[in-house]
């Protein structure tokens, strides 16, 4: 009998004004689901998809979003990575829903097949999948 290998995983934890529009927005346009808010007022959310989480945190203080971009020279800094299975077919749905898409699919040199989108905030993502060619 082989031993389950363990698995690890990751959540980014995101700033935003409002925890309430922002966690819907994940939902109505980025396809992502989520069960619950915390606290009363919300201020914190867990959205999901696929397997991927992503906390969202509202601050009693607003305006105190940092997404790297901002900080980044040449502003193209992502604030996470998202491995998928089909970059093409991901690009098509959010294209239907409107998304900003700040960089369109491409394959790149790092071995991906991937593209760029940024979210309500101004918080940038990046949707890629493994094309082998690293």
């Amino acid at each position: 009998m082989v031993a389950e290998r363990p698995r690890w995983s990751i959540a980014p934890y995101l700033v935003v004004d409002d925890v309430v529009a922002t966690a819907n927005y994940y939902r109505d346009r980025l396809g992502f689901d989520y069960d619950r808010f915390w606290n009363d007022p919300p201020s914190f959310c867990m959205v999901r998809r696929n397997g991927v989480c992503i906390m969202l945190a509202q601050l009693e203080q607003g305006g105190v979003m940092r997404p790297n971009r901002l900080v980044d020279p040449e502003g193209g800094a992502w604030d996470a990575y998202i491995w998928i299975d089909n970059a093409d077919a991901l690009n098509a749905e959010f294209k239907a829903k409107g998304v900003k898409i700040t960089r369109h699919v491409s394959d790149r040199p790092y071995g991906c097949r991937d593209f760029d989108v940024e979210d309500c905030n101004g918080y940038r993502l990046c949707f890629g999948q493994d094309t082998g060619d690293d």
